[in-house]
């Protein structure tokens, strides 16, 4: 039993799967465990190095426009919410499974925390009712694969039909104007601590609990275990359908708070929020080191491929170059990312 759950940590997951560490014990060796480190030390650089490229690359094409202190808080305004929505799909991922709802879920949240009747009971009303309608989704979703016994992929992507259709008879495709000043502020440069805006705080706050729970927690060991072998962790006296809707709600919550970000951001809710998503986070997900097929994932990894994806982004929209073209060159990072974890995994 101790052997069946190792390969979870030998494949580099981001924390020790169960009788890791009788089988450090009896090996009396750290190899398998140095080697994890040294690989994910090796994809962090890397990624630190490919967005320092870009940088170089915005500054010698746009120096005047890129480089400029507005322009970098934009960056990391626009990072700040995909990204917290990649935090709850690294831990769905980590865990063996797929969200393609959550950009339905932020359009629903979004939404449903702007109706009039919402609005009546301010700023926390707003923030309540985002939250809310976002763990109640992912609920839905745990529920579904976890004891429903669904197919992740087929669960959350009825969520995503039927949350974008209720966003839409919602709003009847208007657009929800927020009128609460408490809300609005929140985007204002009065509101800015050390030049830093509020949502680029509350996305460093998610990512720094995200990394601990992850890497700090049983619960994050549990999610590496279950994601690099189920049926193991379930020997080892692991609850898997429990864990599973535990992760489902974490993205659920992750959403909502991106949600009402999106709400600050924008001032509005509209049922077209979040298009794409879930394949942004995904996609940084994956270019962020975390395994497709679960085990392994870092949330530092998967916050740098939000940089990286928010800053090509803005490079292209910069030098007015098409978004066709934008599209090609994250599909090519995302191709070469899956082969290089292909080539690290089988070493």
């Amino acid at each position: 039993m101790t052997q069946s759950a190792s390969p979870a940590k030998e494949d580099g997951g981001s924390g020790p799967g169960p009788g890791t560490w009788k089988r450090t014990a009896k090996s009396g060796g750290e190899g398998p465990a140095r080697t994890a480190f040294f690989r994910a030390d090796v994809r962090t650089l890397s990624l630190i190095g490919v967005l320092a490229v870009l940088a170089v690359i915005g500054g010698v094409t746009k120096p005047d426009q890129f480089l400029d202190t507005s322009n970098l808080q934009l960056i990391l305004t626009l990072a700040s919410i995909i990204g917290v929505v990649t935090v709850g799909m690294t831990f769905v991922i980590v865990g063996g499974g797929i969200d393609l709802s959550v950009g339905a879920i932020v359009a629903l949240a979004s939404v449903w925390a702007t109706t009039v009747a919402t609005q009546e009971y301010g700023f926390a009303g707003i923030l309540f009712t985002s939250i809310v309608v976002g763990v109640a989704c992912g609920l839905v979703n745990g529920v579904l694969v976890a004891y429903g016994k669904m197919v992740a992929f087929i669960a959350t992507l009825a969520m995503m039909a039927s949350a974008r259709g209720l966003a839409l008879q919602i709003t009847g495709g208007n657009t929800q104007t927020v009128e609460i000043s408490s809300v609005l502020d929140l985007h204002a440069r009065e509101s800015y601590v050390l030049g830093i805006p509020p949502l680029v705080l509350i996305f460093a706050a998610v990512t720094v609990i995200g990394w601990l729970v992850l890497n700090r927690t049983t619960f994050g060991r549990r999610t590496v275990a279950i994601g690099g072998n189920p049926e193991a962790a379930r020997l080892a006296g692991i609850d898997v359908r429990r864990q599973r809707l535990y992760l489902y709600l974490l993205s659920g919550l992750c959403c909502g708070i991106a949600a009402f970000m999106l709400i600050v951001l924008s001032g509005s809710g509209q049922n077209t929020n979040g298009n794409l998503y879930e394949l942004d986070a995904i996609a940084a997900a994956i270019i962020g080191g975390t395994l497709l097929t679960g085990g392994r994932g870092t949330i530092v990894g998967s916050v740098l491929g939000v940089l990286i994806f928010t800053t090509i982004s803005n490079i292209f929209v910069l030098n007015n170059l098409e978004t066709a073209v934008q599209q090609i060159a994250k599909g090519a990072i995302i191709v070469a990312a899956v082969l290089v974890q292909r080539r690290t995994s089988t070493e």
